[in-house]
């Protein structure tokens, strides 16, 4: 069971000397049992304190790390109580008998783009052994190959998994193929190799059983796969393992779970975007399609970027001067707020138009245009404030700003604030932007 905050109190310093940035010791106890806050913050925690309570205060799904990707460190069920830690990891399977496995891996790459901030693509690649060993080997090199991309080696047969794992050691790939017949052999492998060690079981009773005498023999750097045998079936795993580490707080079940969709969904490209969006919600960490394209990459990964981020914090952009289009401090200005959604499709209109614009971005508490306006964020007082602190006035010598159509209502109050200004009107949508600042030009 998971410590409270007196718990962990019994165990402090005691000092309330302020050193970990919270006032008192017993609001730092009280973080970290919420899991706001590391033990080791306190400077003054004895070693051994620290050692007792990591593990009862670590989140009740550990976090596996594979290449530049985390999965797992998940402490809810439902992303409004708190916030989901690490997004699910999309992934493209290739096998050893696929005559098209070059072209998959060269399709997988086109899907590449940038939205609010982040960039969007296929994370790994789920490399599937289907007999042949010297083809699955030099498969698993084209793999590994691929710029950024993190391996799965889904693979039952011990000397395969060598000879692959060899071939691509320093890619540090995950070993996927540990059952019960090949436990000890598989988690030999992963050992010596050093990487992430997957485990497959026919029933949820099995897969607890195995995933506990693995981690009886020394091996927590785990992934536990989800059943193939049914949608059914693969989606009460999912369910089941979250709510037996998250509720239940049983970490022989707290590791991140892989949800094979192109099994599930062989041939049928449409069914397996539709189990891609289930499972982003429940709750695959690694989800395996037979490939991505932009129709389903769009909707897709605008879920997953909805569902991990945290809801009680806004998507804010840093304030200030963003020259677009090789504006200079000779081109005419435009405002709009700090939120991350307005700043990128307004950005856009502006970079589509070719105008050269410097677009200023005031801080409104990461609010959309008229929710700011609304709540008193943007303002006359606070665009003026914005234009003080950022010395706008000595750093551009075009004297325009278009105001947000939204709030045409502030032109006459930011006349008077900025009386050096030309206050312009802008459209009202930003999709307008570009016909906007083309007339004129």
């Amino acid at each position: 069971m998971a410590l409270k905050g007196l718990d962990i109190f019994k165990l402090s310093p005691k000092t309330n000397c302020k050193e970990c940035g919270v006032p008192t010791c017993m609001a730092f106890c009280m973080k970290v049992a919420q899991g706001a806050l590391p033990i080791e913050k306190c400077p003054h925690m004895g070693a051994d304190v620290i050692a007792k309570l990591s593990e009862a205060t670590a989140p009740p799904m550990k976090t596996i790390q594979v290449g530049d990707f985390k999965m797992g460190g998940e402490t809810v069920l439902a992303r409004h109580e708190k916030t989901f830690v690490s997004k699910n990891l999309y992934a493209v399977s290739v096998s050893d008998a696929d005559a098209d496995a070059d072209a998959k891996l060269a399709e997988m790459t086109k899907v590449d783009y940038e939205r609010i901030g982040e960039r969007m693509f296929v994370e790994m690649v789920f490399v599937t052994y289907a007999g042949n060993k010297d083809a699955y080997v030099e498969l698993a090199k084209k793999a590994a190959a691929v710029p950024g991309r993190a391996v799965i080696l889904d693979v039952n047969c011990p000397e395969t998994a060598e000879a692959a794992l060899e071939a691509i050691k320093d890619a540090k790939p995950v070993l996927n193929g540990a059952t019960e017949e090949n436990a000890e052999a598989m988690n030999a492998l992963a050992v010596k190799y050093g990487v992430v060690l997957g485990v497959k079981a026919d029933s949820l009773d099995a897969l607890y059983d195995l995933t506990a005498k693995i981690e009886g023999l020394g091996n927590k750097n785990l992934v536990l796969n989800a059943s193939t045998a049914s949608i059914k079936a693969a989606f009460q795993f999912a369910v089941e393992i979250r709510r037996a580490a998250v509720k239940n707080t049983d970490r022989t079940f707290g590791y991140p779970v892989i949800v094979n969709a192109a099994a599930l969904a062989a041939g049928d490209k449409t069914m397996q975007a539709a189990l891609a969006s289930l499972f982003t919600l429940k709750y695959g960490s690694i989800i395996v399609m037979e490939g991505m394209n932009y129709a389903q990459a769009l909707p897709l990964y605008g879920l997953r970027q909805n569902i991990y981020t945290d809801p009680q914090k806004p998507m804010k952009v840093e304030p200030g001067i963003y020259p677009l289009n090789g504006a200079d401090e000779n081109s005419v200005c435009a405002v709009t707020v700090d939120f991350a959604l307005t700043y990128f499709v307004v950005s856009g209109e502006i970079e589509r138009s070719g105008v050269p614009c410097n677009l200023l971005i005031s801080d409104a508490g990461g609010y959309s245009v008229l929710t700011a306006w609304a709540a008193g964020k943007l303002s006359a007082s606070s665009i003026a404030k914005f234009f003080n602190e950022m010395d706008i006035a000595g750093k551009i010598k075009n004297r325009t700003l278009i105001l947000p159509g939204k709030v045409a209502v502030l032109k006459g109050e930011v006349q008077d604030k900025l009386p050096d200004w030309n206050i312009v009107v802008g459209p009202t949508e930003a999709v307008q932007l570009v016909q906007f600042l083309k007339d004129y030009k």
